[in-house]
């Protein structure tokens, strides 16, 4: 709606600098045709005596000059004014190059005299000028009418709009709030059966004397794909909720703590897999939160982290104060990222097949779920990533600076 306002305020502004340029040009070339038409009189009804101008006819008055803002000024063959008639008359001076002259107030238009007795010999010049306040208020007029018709527009327009959109995103909405329920009641059913197949599974390798020994496999096989299924009906579900329910109040978490609890508890998978995981973090920093969801974006975070990082590389994570707000970065030396795949990465069920297929991964819900806590608590994720060199996925969150 608002790029669609933008292109119609972007029309509506043309269309009325087209009309004002139109209508200025009209309006000079009117004013220059009646000052040409006072000239002409004025030329025509001056008296010459011995090839100089003497008077002009009584038909142009003082009074009916000074009443229209028109003036007349006589000049010799030199170029001296020799007499003039109203106040409206032009300061500049006299040339016989320009038929027309204006400045910021007055318009004026020159013509030559002739002496009709002497064979039409040229005697001198008329310069009839007028007073373009006339003019600049009719413009003021026509700029405010266009002004208020643009904006009027703009406003029927506006809400025109508004109306239509919500006619026709009732429907969008509709069917979107009918697929997330869907897939809430459809990840919260599937929840029983998958804990029988798993449990079920678990019984059988708990006493594999009555199953033979080939078959071991397969019920771990099911049993994987059950913890698989699990945690994907389990990330849907959140999301699910995430999408319809707001969050409820917060509470206040010391973030450095929580982020020192969980370098603590991954550092055995890092070592396992010779991966150095280190963090720069700064006691008492605090935001509003529940942390069980903040520990599951960092969770995402530090996972994705130590499982497309190479053995011998590092994971880091960072804590840095803003004005009013916190930043926690977490870089990794891994596979990294296409950059022309990067706008997808918090894209749900998205994983990056090409850069990363020699790699398990999850069924591509974590940013997704890390994107909507970060949300859910008023911040924001953002992603830098190189393809070969690593990644650094940034968490920012707003400070709570009520202690």
């Amino acid at each position: 709606m608002l790029s669609y306002l933008i292109v119609l305020l972007m029309v509506l502004g043309g269309f009325a600098i087209a009309v004002r340029l139109v209508f200025s040009r009209i309006l000079l070339h009117q004013l220059t045709d009646e000052l040409m038409t006072l000239a002409q009189g004025a030329a025509a009804n001056v008296e010459v005596e011995s090839g100089q101008l003497q008077k002009i006819d009584s038909d142009f008055q003082v009074e009916d000059l000074n009443s229209r803002h028109q003036g007349l000024q006589w000049f010799d063959l030199q170029g001296q004014e020799t007499f003039r008639q109203g106040s409206e008359v032009m300061s500049l001076p006299f040339s016989v190059e320009q038929r027309v002259q204006s400045d910021r107030h007055i318009q004026g238009v020159t013509l030559p005299v002739y002496d009709i007795d002497a064979s039409g010999k040229r005697v001198g010049y008329v310069r009839a000028s007028q007073s373009l306040d006339g003019y600049d208020r009719t413009l003021q007029g026509l700029d405010w009418g266009l002004g208020g018709g643009v904006l009027m527009a703009l406003l029927l327009s506006t809400v025109g709009s508004v109306w239509l959109t919500r006619q026709a995103m009732q429907p969008i909405e509709q069917s979107f709030q009918k697929l997330q329920q869907f897939t809430a009641d459809a990840s919260h059913e599937l929840r029983n059966p998958l804990m029988e197949i798993k449990s079920n599974a678990a019984v059988a390798l708990k006493y594999p004397e009555g199953i033979r020994e080939d078959d071991t496999e397969r019920f771990e096989a099911i049993v994987n794909a059950g913890d698989r299924m699990t945690h994907l009906t389990q990330d849907l579900l959140f999301l699910a909720r995430a999408d319809q329910v707001q969050q409820p109040s917060l509470e206040r978490i010391n973030l450095a703590n929580l982020l020192i609890d969980l370098m603590q508890r991954y550092q055995p998978q890092a070592k396992a897999k010779l991966i150095h995981l280190d963090a720069n973090l700064t006691d008492s920093l605090y935001v509003r939160g529940h942390s069980s969801q903040l520990i599951q974006i960092f969770n995402n975070l530090v996972e994705n982290a130590l499982h497309y990082t190479y053995p011998n590389g590092s994971v880091k994570l960072y804590l840095v104060r803003g004005s009013s707000y916190l930043e926690v970065r977490v870089e990794d030396t891994g596979v990294g990222i296409a950059l022309e795949q990067l706008p997808q990465v918090f894209d749900r069920f998205w994983r990056a097949d090409r850069s990363r297929s020699q790699w398990e991964g999850g069924a591509g819900l974590g940013l997704a779920i890390a994107q909507s806590i970060a949300q859910l608590h008023g911040g924001t994720i953002t992603v830098k990533s190189q393809l070969g060199v690593g990644s650094c996925f940034t968490v920012r969150l707003p400070l709570d600076q009520s202690y």
